[in-house]
């Protein structure tokens, strides 16, 4: 374990300005968005353009830009979104069984199918994986927009997955950020189910 901090450590000191931009943004949307602050929108759409940014001319992962180029779109509709529903907003509900289910056999399909073709045609390290981490991660982005409070209970799968996807491939930082992200999972699942039954 020790060594897992050591590294992180390491890799925190050589991170450039964007990626810090990123981590640090991409922290004040978790945290505004648990407390259900519709402001977690403007930090997060930012927080994706410097990674879109860090993502292009820093490693050259293209894909990886263009789905944070998503997430800046997605962070305009979220708003948008949220403010729907008069003063209060958008309301929290509930997933139904069959939304559920259709989310759960529809990213699977999705998943061993990206999986596959990356695995198939590029050198992609876990591919099946990373497509399943990917395709729940835009899914999940989308149970937020509507404020769904299961949306919470799928990040703590997605982010559990990123912990040993990232802690696997020796990105330790990375890891720690997803640990980090389980714990405001957990508070803002919490937090929403509270707003739920007193909403």
């Amino acid at each position: 374990m020790s060594d897992f901090f050591r590294e992180a450590v390491k890799q925190m000191t050589l991170l450039h300005g964007s990626e810090w931009a990123a981590v640090m943004l991409a922290l004040v949307y978790l945290v505004l968005a648990a407390r259900n602050d519709i402001r977690c929108w403007i930090w997060g759409g930012l927080s994706c353009a410097f990674w879109a940014w860090a993502a292009f001319s820093l490693y050259k992962l293209y894909v990886d830009a263009l789905l944070q180029v998503f997430y800046v779109l997605m962070s305009v509709w979220g708003w948008y979104s949220w403010k729907q529903g008069g003063e209060t907003g958008r309301p929290i509900t509930r997933m139904r069984r069959k939304e559920h289910l259709g989310l759960l056999f529809g990213g699977s399909l999705l998943s061993l199918l990206v999986g596959y073709l990356f695995a198939r045609y590029t050198d992609a390290a876990l591919p099946y994986l990373d497509a399943f981490t990917t395709v729940f991660s835009v899914l999940t982005t989308f149970l937020v927009i509507y404020r769904k409070l299961e949306n919470w209970l799928y990040w703590l799968v997605i982010d559990s997955l990123y912990v040993y996807q990232y802690g696997s491939r020796g990105g330790y930082l990375f890891a720690l950020l997803f640990v980090l992200y389980l714990v405001l999972a957990v508070a803002g699942y919490f937090k929403w189910r509270k707003n739920l039954y007193l909403g």
